[in-house]
């Protein structure tokens, strides 16, 4: 066989080195080299191979002598620079990536690693130009698109990120890496839907990668599937086992689902993995006190706090925490702590409002109530979020909006204010959830009532109702009083009476002992039926179930010696409810949306309150001067309703005795 010339030679290993036979090609360029020791191709090539093998001095040698034989070599400038960048030497990279576009203008693989050379070096704004140069010159090139799109994402020029995502895409259908940060960017943008579907196409080209599938349950997680969140955080787990931010946010996840006691072990899993890891345990705390654990809570938000002073959103849990145990003045220190690293902080001037309400601190807590408003953003759904805010002055000529904002109980509580919005002059609307309506129309000088979702006519200013007690400086001494009872529709309140003519003679009380279980609060202020037991030893009484929901299901096995009737299923709305309570002697609810209804309507209503309770029952009284005919039964200590209901039993049985 003849003998292969140098330049033979360089093909057949050129052939070796891109079918991936490295070491048949790594072999033959040195035999080259031993042969011509200046042939700049073979120790090219040479370089190339030792920096995908990651033998970097190697390369750099290389690459350097190949630039001491033949200084013009612009291919050998690029790669240095290329090689010079994976070794951290980002200003040597520059450079020579600068030296092969000086020899070769027209050279767009070399603003391409000018640019990644740029971008590790924090020059943002200069790998733009770069990338958008090499685009230029060769607009085919999906790898300049997509680290355009990376840069500008950084640069926080997200819809150009997209677009720059979406034209590398759109070169290169099978590019994972381009699916996965078009997610990441439209997550960002708040576009869910069509995250979840980009990294849905980039875990199908990819279908190992622990990353997307961790974004994947990020992105599910804000659309609130949270089912599927938790596979997709579990599926990077298992690819990833040590990936502490994939079992955090499953926690997260886990937490939406109400699956505590899972929650908190993938948190302790993410701690485990990384001790020094404050998010995790600022979750840790949340779950724990969620869990009706506020010690280990407060504990674990400290270590948040320990890893990350200034770690604004730790400081407010931790606030949570220590209002969870009673402990007031640290909670409002911690709170302030938090507002104090971030300022804009709306949970937490949230929860510090609700802290200084409870105190009766009226001025300062109405104040930092407002910043409910930016708590996730907005009202509820069906309520306008846009116009001008009324600032209390007068209203002569103008139309003002008042908007419903929170539960039910919050609509009753707040109307009262309408008369005296009335009394600035000016057409006043009301916007009100629904079921209201019927009720809450017995007030005068309203023009309108409009329910939730109802399209709005126009009006020159808005307000909720909850900013109403701020904007007429209320405090204990002006609570306005209700102007009326609330009254029920004369004809149900008449078949009602009638029907409950029918029962026995005695005391007619009403029960509700849970409220709305998806309520934040509600672990500490429901309770069982089974509880209320101690109640049907008392002689003389009827009770009459006004609850609704799953809980209503109780009544079916009532406690034993406790009769109650259960007309329940036939409460449609609220106006059935409030013609049912109209004939009841007493309502014994805890705290839920009944219990401001029969309160609104002027009925005796003893009310069960949890040890920390709700800020508009402030704290040491069995009074509301919210409302006159109400009485105020308060746990002694966290979830003792023992001692709530004997205090329940006595006092009804002292009713009794004073009605006999």
């Amino acid at each position: 066989m003849a003998r292969l010339t140098i330049q033979q030679s360089f093909e057949l290993a050129m052939q070796h080195h891109q079918a991936g036979r490295l070491g048949d090609a790594e072999q033959i360029y040195r035999q080259i080299l031993v042969q011509q020791p200046q042939h700049v191709g073979a120790m090219q090539r040479l370089a190339v191979l030792a920096q995908q093998g990651g033998r970097r001095d190697l390369a750099l040698d290389l690459f350097r002598r190949a630039i001491a034989v033949r200084p013009d070599y612009a291919d050998a400038h690029n790669n240095l620079g290329n090689a010079l960048r994976e070794n951290g030497q980002f200003d040597e990279a520059i450079a020579a990536c600068r030296r092969a576009i000086a020899l070769k203008a027209n050279y767009p693989e070399a603003y391409y690693n000018l640019g990644i050379a740029l971008t590790e070096k924090g020059q943002v704004e200069e790998a733009i130009a770069a990338y958008r140069q090499a685009i230029a010159l060769k607009p085919g090139f999906p790898d300049a698109h997509y680290n355009l799109g990376i840069v500008l994402r950084v640069k926080g020029q997200i819809d150009e990120a997209i677009a720059a995502y979406r034209q590398a895409i759109a070169m290169r259908p099978n590019f994972p890496q381009a699916y996965g940060n078009l997610g990441i960017a439209l997550n960002e943008k708040g576009n869910l839907d069509e995250a979840v579907v980009a990294y849905r196409q980039a875990i199908a080209l990819r279908p190992n990668d622990p990353e997307t599938f961790y974004n994947l349950g990020t992105a599910l997680t804000g659309k609130g599937r949270l089912d599927e969140a938790i596979a997709a955080y579990r599926k990077a787990i298992a690819l990833r086992p040590n990936f502490p931010e994939a079992h955090s946010n499953l926690g997260i996840a886990l937490v939406g689902k109400g699956r505590l006691d899972e929650a908190i072990a993938a948190y302790r899993q993410a701690i485990a993995i990384k001790p020094n890891y404050p998010e995790a345990h600022s979750n840790l705390g949340n779950a724990l006190r969620d869990k009706g654990e506020p010690d280990p809570a407060i504990a674990a938000c400290r270590q948040a706090i320990a890893l990350r002073p200034d770690y604004a959103e730790a400081h407010s849990n931790l606030g949570n925490a220590l209002s969870d145990k009673g402990q007031l003045d640290q909670a409002v220190a911690a709170y302030r702590q938090a507002i104090a690293f971030s300022p804009d902080y709306a949970d937490a001037h949230r929860n510090l409002a609700l802290i200084l309400l409870l105190r009766c601190e009226f001025e300062p807590g109405w104040q930092e109530y407002e910043w409910r408003l930016k708590v996730h953003g907005k009202l509820l759904p069906g309520r306008a979020s846009s116009g001008p805010l009324w600032d209390g002055g007068d209203l002569s000529g103008r139309t003002i909006l008042l908007q419903a904002e929170q539960g039910l109980g919050d609509t009753i509580q707040f109307i009262r204010y309408v008369p005296l919005v009335i009394q600035r002059g000016g057409r006043v609307l009301v916007q009100s959830p629904k079921e209201l309506i019927p009720l809450l129309r017995q007030l005068p000088g309203v023009e309108r009532w409009l329910a939730a979702g109802q399209p709005l006519p126009p009006f020159d200013v808005r307000c909720p109702l909850p900013s109403l007690p701020r904007l007429f400086g209320t405090n204990l001494r002006n609570i306005p009083a209700q102007n009326q009872p609330l009254l029920p529709d004369p004809e149900l309140a008449k078949a009602w009476r009638h029907r409950l003519e029918q029962q026995p003679p005695g005391l007619k009380v009403g029960l509700v002992w849970a409220g709305n279980p998806s309520h934040k609060n509600d672990r500490h202020r429901s309770i069982a039926l089974c509880q209320l037991a101690p109640l049907g030893t008392v002689s003389g009484v009827c009770f009459y179930s006004l609850q609704k929901a799953q809980a209503a299901e109780q009544t079916a096995h009532p406690p034993a010696g406790m009769s109650i009737i259960d007309w329940s299923g036939e409460l449609q709305d609220f106006a059935d409810t409030a013609a049912l309570v109209a004939h009841l002697d007493l309502i014994i609810s805890v705290d839920t949306s009944v219990a401001h209804l029969a309160a609104a309507m002027g009925k005796p209503i003893w009310l069960l309150l949890p040890f920390l309770p709700d800020w508009r029952w402030m704290l040491d009284r069995d009074d509301s001067p919210w409302y006159p005919t109400m009485r105020l039964f308060r746990q002694q200590s966290r979830g003792n309703w023992d001692r709530v209901i004997t205090r329940l039993v006595q006092a009804l049985s002292k009713r009794l005795k004073a009605r006999s």
